[in-house]
């Protein structure tokens, strides 16, 4: 098999897990509430999430992005840039990516906090390698820890698509915290 044969593959195997994923939420867009995150581990309230069981974030719809799969210590979102994604310049804006992967660094950071902790986002750091067009279709952001202390958590994310071709990455610290309990 060719390389783009190969790249072709893939591309329609990450459009069929998006199509089946989308279709099997049973809940819309929206927030959670602070004790909907506080009654689970980090890894279960993403998997709750991700599964449709809670909201998923709204974010995700307006910049056409989705969460795929969180295991601990590892996220993966996928997102297809559009034409309403572009800069001034003709290329998808930078925010765009940026966003991606802080989504998938602050989420693999997320999956590994025990019940009751939440993060925040202290730091981010992102490194763009190539642009992007509608034309890039769909690319995949994973995002790995690093670190992860009681205080703080380092997490880093790769944006790639289907030929494994690098867009962005990135590095996060994250502040870890208690959560309120209602």
């Amino acid at each position: 098999m060719t390389d783009k044969q190969n790249a072709d593959t893939i591309r329609a195997q990450w459009e069929e897990e998006a199509r089946a994923i989308r279709e099997a939420r049973a809940s819309k867009a929206g927030t959670n509430p602070v004790d909907a995150i506080a009654s689970r581990t980090g890894l279960e309230f993403l998997q709750a999430v991700f599964s449709g069981e809670l909201p998923h974030p709204p974010i995700g719809e307006t910049l056409n992005f989705m969460p795929i799969r969180a295991e601990y210590g590892r996220v993966v979102f996928q997102g297809t840039p559009m034409a309403a994604h572009y800069n001034p310049i003709g290329s998808i804006h930078g925010g765009w990516a940026a966003t991606l992967l802080d989504s998938c660094v602050g989420c693999a950071v997320q999956s590994v906090l025990p019940q009751g902790k939440g993060y925040t986002t202290l730091e981010l750091k992102v490194n763009y390698v190539r642009g992007m067009t509608p034309e890039t279709g769909p690319v995949r952001a994973e995002g790995t820890v690093v670190h992860a202390g009681s205080r703080t958590a380092t997490a880093e994310g790769r944006l790639v698509d289907a030929a494994g071709k690098l867009y962005a990455h990135a590095s996060t610290t994250c502040l870890i915290m208690e959560l309120p309990r209602g």
